[in-house]
């Protein structure tokens, strides 16, 4: 589902086209106290599953799941990409919300669904978003 997501993005996003990377890329940075060094970028990373209604029956076991995915989006201000980006940041969002929403995934049983976009850190030019979406599965045990 993860690569599925970035490629959805790289594909869709200009400004994201090949600044697309997963959970370990964003553990690497972290790990180094880095960010990346060219903006804006996006990592996509599962954020969590949650359960929903269950059935039993002779021999198998189904419950509905939600499994959530984040974009963790970082804009530096030092570069003139990055500094349009920050010009129209809402339109940007968006653009990224609607490449997801409403999606559906190769092999997915069923489309994204948008659930929240926030600020969550903003210091010395740098602003990272997390922008998070639940696609619904099933669990399927027999």
């Amino acid at each position: 589902m993860i690569d599925a997501v970035i490629t959805r993005l790289s594909d869709q996003i200009a400004e994201l086209n090949g600044r697309v990377e997963g959970a370990g890329d964003l553990a690497e940075l972290t790990r180094a106290k880095r960010l990346p060094q060219v903006t804006p970028a996006a990592h996509v990373l599962p954020s969590g599953i949650q359960g929903g209604s269950a059935d039993a029956a002779t021999g198998a076991y189904t419950q509905e799941i939600s499994e959530g995915v984040s974009v963790v989006l970082t804009i530096r201000d030092h570069n003139p990409a990055a500094r349009r980006v920050l010009a129209d940041l809402r339109g940007f969002l968006f653009r990224i919300i609607e490449a997801i929403a409403g999606w559906l995934p190769p092999g997915g049983m069923g489309v994204f669904k948008f659930i929240r976009a926030e600020l969550v850190s903003s210091s010395t030019g740098t602003f990272i978003y997390q922008i998070d979406f639940a696609i619904s599965d099933q669990l399927r045990i027999f």
